[in-house]
């Protein structure tokens, strides 16, 4: 089939059949390289054991840590000042 590719354009006519050979045998080498499985992972747990030895899961409700954040009326800003205010000095 790439000889059938090859023999249409006029620079493959002028090169001899030994170098089409070879271009061939080298472009089947080259993309041989992406047909390879990849190896498998040599480090942690394999998914694939199913006794494999995983953390426990614990249950923890999804409205767990909501608190209401609802408007309130603003407090006398006085008294917030001087409840966050360093104690003075004697």
């Amino acid at each position: 089939m790439l000889m059938r590719l090859l023999r249409g354009f006029a620079a493959a006519r002028m090169v001899p059949a030994a170098a089409r050979c070879l271009g061939a045998a080298l472009l089947c080498l080259l993309t041989s390289a992406c047909l390879s499985t990849p190896e498998r992972p040599t480090a942690g747990r394999d998914p694939a054991d199913p006794a494999a030895r995983t953390p426990a899961t614990t249950y923890r409700p999804v409205l767990g840590g909501y608190v209401s954040q609802r408007p309130v009326e603003p407090a006398p800003w006085r008294e917030q000042n001087d409840r966050v205010a360093p104690a003075e000095k004697p």
